[in-house]
């Protein structure tokens, strides 16, 4: 193993906005405070290349599209590119794209870091799946660890017959930038966003199937009828945002992508996280964190992180579930204050970015010790 004062770290990741592309940019930041030499390969649009930079880190561009398909012949010459560039030591690869293209061009010559951050075969069905279900099962032995992010995560990966290294590590928050937000702070919140003081549900988030947009809309109707003066505030963008839109349903304003999220966040009464799939939501975490109650559907790593006590987990797709929780709160604001409560201590407990950045730190070197020996 190198002298882990010197360690040379690639991270790899298609998405350049929001969560993975966050989660790839604060372990970049860690690293580079570590005096490691850090790069993140990625897409030149978006955020990620400037996070990098303010990481410490160098950015290294590569050509990839979201989703598989011919092209993946070329995103792996593309990344091979990067990779002998930069010669790491180790290659972190965030999500599925990455994954795939990263696991085939590196077979597991470097040591290699795979963290799906949500399975590739729970976003599509039917045969499709069955093909990625294949394709990570015989990924993973060119992985030298995979990465969940919940312990649910990795039964998934588990039952779907993916076997190999396999470590838990959840995704971790700056609660320096993502403050507890009492009632003043909530009152402050509105009043800078120009918002009024009713009942407020946020909802942060790519404007996409996965998560789950339409589902809270389609909730939205119930709890209008019974909390006509609620509001509903989408945090985000994406290819669903015409769609949502075009639907123009009362009290729900679409915002767009934002970079003060923890300022909506703070305005919230409650947040609503519908996904269809997650491994476990940043944008949840980050809600968590300011001490807001959360009402999500139950994928990956939403019971490990609200519990009993910070929120509801209601059944995937379960619109009248949704609702319900949602109602249920906005008529009791002592049930949000106290959930909101428990969520940050358990941000606190188990999703403080310096523990979980230490944890992915020391499975580095456990791999690379594991690679001289």
């Amino acid at each position: 193993m190198n002298d882990p004062r010197a360690l040379s770290v690639l991270h790899v990741s298609q998405p350049t906005e929001a969560g993975v592309a966050r989660i790839a940019a604060d372990l970049a930041a860690d690293q580079a405070a570590r005096g490691w030499r850090v790069g993140i390969a990625s897409p030149a649009e978006g955020a990620l290349p400037g996070w990098t930079r303010a990481a410490g880190a160098v950015h290294l561009e590569w050509r990839a599209g979201r989703s598989p398909g011919p092209g993946i012949a070329g995103e792996i010459l593309r990344l091979r590119r990067c990779v002998r560039g930069f010669k790491p030591d180790l290659v972190h690869l965030h999500s599925s794209k990455a994954g795939l293209a990263g696991r085939l061009l590196l077979r597991g010559k470097v040591p290699t870091i795979f963290e799906p951050n949500a399975w590739s075969f729970e976003a599509v069905r039917g045969p499709i799946a069955s093909m990625t279900r294949l394709w990570e099962r015989m990924g993973a032995r060119w992985a030298t660890a995979t990465v969940c992010v919940s312990g649910a995560e990795m039964e998934l990966g588990r039952g779907a017959g993916i076997d190999g290294e396999m470590r838990v590590i959840p995704n971790g928050i700056d609660l320096q930038r993502f403050p507890v937000a009492v009632a003043a702070d909530r009152s402050a919140a509105r009043r800078m966003l120009g918002l009024s003081d009713d009942p407020t549900v946020v909802c942060v988030g790519r404007l996409s199937e996965q998560k789950g947009q339409d589902l809270l809309l389609d909730a939205w109707a119930i709890v209008l009828a019974r909390r006509p003066e609620a509001r509903l505030l989408l945090i985000g963008d994406g290819p669903d945002r015409e769609t949502l839109e075009a639907r123009k349903l009362p009290r729900v304003g679409l915002v767009g992508q934002r970079d003060d999220v923890p300022t909506w966040l703070a305005a919230a009464d409650l947040v609503a996280m519908p996904s269809r799939w997650e491994g476990c939501s940043l944008a949840m975490l980050e809600a968590l964190a300011r001490g807001r109650s959360i009402v999500a559907s139950d994928v990956s790593g939403a019971r490990e992180a609200i519990a009993d006590d910070a929120g509801a987990v209601v059944p995937i797709g379960g619109v009248e579930a949704l609702a319900v929780a949602i109602v249920e709160r906005i008529e009791d604001p002592d049930l949000t204050e106290r959930e909101g409560s428990a969520g940050r201590r358990r941000a606190e407990e188990r999703h403080d970015l310096r523990k979980t950045a230490q944890q992915m730190a020391d499975l580095y070197a456990e791999v690379l010790g594991q690679r001289k020996s």
